[in-house]
């Protein structure tokens, strides 16, 4: 019997021992895979940290770099002289990759700016601060290497056998605008010349258009919208004033169904929606909205899907939309259209905002009339593609003043202005020994042709709700929605020409989103 105990007592401490060993072998894989695991965790922190940290360097030596310029050459007698008229797409991108180590350069334009167009209807309902995207030119010349002078004038008058410059100041010396002819003038020479001047708004000779309504080019442009609105909004809430009155005050037009005109539609409606409900309740029901286009549909450059899909947010959000539908004359209170069957009818409006086509400036018809021969198409100056203007010698053009066979948009503009540049480049490297070398004519031998690659195309259309048709190989992806709308975001933040700006808007839309809109008004 005791020998049967002490069996069993042997059993037990065996099987003991056995259960501790296999526990401790478990106990020690788990910790073996956990060191294992830990050192992941550990590195893919650093990682992390690593990251952050670089950003947090790179953006502080960008801002360091920026308030802190190099010191820069001065005009070297032995280069060539290149004049970029304009500060507008074209040639700020221009301006932006030339390397100034082979030319003197010459930027002339009546405002000391670059100006984020496609954000611009944002600016007109207190969506982003103006300021925001407005980028100083003298904040791109001083950092490049060698200085760059810039003229705060109009270009006036060309004289292209002599080649020089007639350029007028348009502004006095407390700051206010002087007519056509009554500035300071002065003359430049040239010896290579970059015409980027734009374009001007087109009225197509409707009458009353200038006189009455508001355009949407230049950021004057969009404080005069902002103005006028909430001029009608605060005319509006008066007590004394007859209904009539008040919904006419209160009735919003806008003529063109381009996008920039479905872009002011839509930051029209999110401004009514989300600012005018709160502080205006007893108006804001009262606030219609209406969109003007001659053509059949709006947006004609989208896919057919992009435009029901617009035009169902439209009516959705209460924005009538009058296709087929010609301007004809516009007045102090009111506007004539002529309808699709014909008759016409008149519309009384509180604010207008005229957002068709554009037309060539002043400048722009005075190089055409040097060169009448070669240079037959009355909306702008002909180039071939190494984008020189047709019938000069020395003269590029690039943009809207360009009809070099693409749509006029910043896009275009902006990928003429890197091809023109990169290309300018490369033949005064190559030809860095001979000064004389004729740059003009060396291009169609050294350089390829001029060829636009299409980005796609954004529009935000209201309610925080964009639309995007983006080429994608040999076919186009079309979406649209809120999705699209923070796409719609990100791609203007990456366009946007400095870190400053970036931070700019991006800190206007978080304002936006916590405060609302600034209703005051200047």
């Amino acid at each position: 019997m005791f020998s049967a105990a002490r069996t069993s007592m042997r059993a037990s401490r065996a099987a003991i021992s056995a259960a501790a060993q296999r526990m401790g072998m478990s106990t020690f894989g788990n910790s073996a895979a956990q060191k294992t695991r830990t050192p992941r965790l550990r590195k893919l922190k650093r990682a992390a940290y690593g990251v952050a940290l670089g950003g947090a360097a790179y953006t502080g030596w960008l801002m360091y770099r920026n308030r802190n310029p190099a010191t820069q050459e001065p005009f070297d007698p032995s280069k060539k002289t290149l004049v970029l008229l304009g500060t507008g797409w074209g040639s700020t991108t221009v301006l932006k990759n030339l390397d100034t180590e082979n030319f003197n350069v010459v930027v002339v334009s009546p405002r000391n700016y670059f100006l984020f167009t496609p954000l611009l209807p944002s600016c007109t309902v207190g969506t982003i601060e103006n300021r925001s995207i407005m980028e100083p030119v003298r904040l791109l010349m001083r950092h490049k290497n060698r200085e760059v002078k810039f003229y705060e004038a109009e270009c006036t008058d060309i004289d292209a056998a002599s080649k020089q410059l007639t350029l007028e100041r348009r502004v006095d010396a407390d700051g206010n605008q002087v007519a056509a002819g009554e500035g300071e003038k002065t003359r430049i020479s040239y010896d290579y010349l970059v015409v980027g001047v734009g374009g001007t708004v087109n009225t197509f000779g409707t009458p009353g258009v200038e006189q009455h309504a508001c355009f949407l080019k230049e950021m004057g442009d969009a404080r005069k919208i902002r103005r006028r609105l909430m001029d009608s909004v605060e005319s509006a809430s008066f007590d004394d004033i007859s209904e009539a009155e008040r919904d006419r005050l209160l009735h919003m037009v806008v003529v063109g169904g381009g996008p920039t005109g479905i872009e002011y539609a839509g930051e029209l409606h999110d401004f009514l929606v989300d600012d005018l409900t709160q502080w205006y309740p007893e108006l804001a029901d009262r606030v219609r909205i209406t969109l003007v286009e001659a053509l059949p549909n709006v947006l004609p450059a989208f896919d057919k899907k992009l435009i029901d899909y617009t035009q169902s947010t439209f009516k959705e959000n209460r924005i009538t939309i009058l296709t087929r539908t010609m301007v004809k004359e516009v007045g102090e209170k009111s506007f004539v259209v002529q309808n699709p069957d014909g008759s016409r009818s008149e519309i009384p409006y509180g604010l207008l905002v005229w957002a068709t086509g554009i037309k060539s400036q002043p400048v722009v018809d005075k190089i055409r009339a040097q060169f009448a021969a070669a240079q037959t198409n009355h909306r702008g100056l002909l180039v071939d593609e190494f984008l020189r203007v047709k019938g000069a010698n020395d003269v590029w053009a690039l943009g809207d003043c360009a009809l070099s066979g693409y749509a006029p948009l910043a896009q275009v503009a902006a990928q003429q202005g890197k091809w023109l540049s990169r290309n300018l480049n490369k033949l005064a490297a190559q030809n860095a020994d001979t000064p004389d070398a004729d740059l003009f004519a060396l291009i169609e031998n050294k350089c390829r042709p001029f060829k636009y690659s299409s980005q796609g195309s954004l529009a935000y259309i209201g309610s925080e709700k964009a639309i995007a048709d983006l080429p994608f190989f040999n076919r186009n992806i079309t979406a649209g929605g809120i999705a699209t709308f923070w796409f719609w975001k990100s791609a203007y933040l990456s366009e946007l020409f400095s870190l400053r700006n970036t931070t700019l808007v991006a800190s206007d839309w978080i304002k936006r989103f916590f405060f609302g809109r600034d209703i005051s008004r200047e």
